[in-house]
């Protein structure tokens, strides 16, 4: 997750997602890095629109407790917050291609 956490951070600074800027930022986080895991990542956003992915995550997050009805929500609150991580992790893999 930290590889990603570290691509999102050069894409909101405005950088460009390379392998030496992502292992910068993760040194810098104290991360032992793993090479492979570099190029994975760098593939895997390869032409993928980023600010457009968050997007649909986000609206993913918040549509899920929306669509729950209130008596549930009341009586279920701890699998509610489940399915809203499970959602947002649902959008966060369009990241992935």
């Amino acid at each position: 997750m930290e590889y990603i956490y570290a691509a999102m951070l050069l894409h909101k600074a405005g950088k460009t997602i390379e392998a030496a800027s992502l292992k910068k930022v993760l040194e810098a986080a104290g991360v032992a890095v793993d090479e492979a895991k570099i190029k994975t990542v760098i593939a895997a956003l390869s032409g993928v629109d980023i600010d457009k992915a968050i997007k649909e995550a986000a609206s993913v997050a918040v549509a899920a407790p929306a669509a729950a009805p209130a008596a549930e929500k009341k009586e279920k609150p701890k699998e509610e917050e489940k399915v809203s991580e499970e959602a947002a992790a649902a959008g966060l893999g369009a990241l992935f291609g």
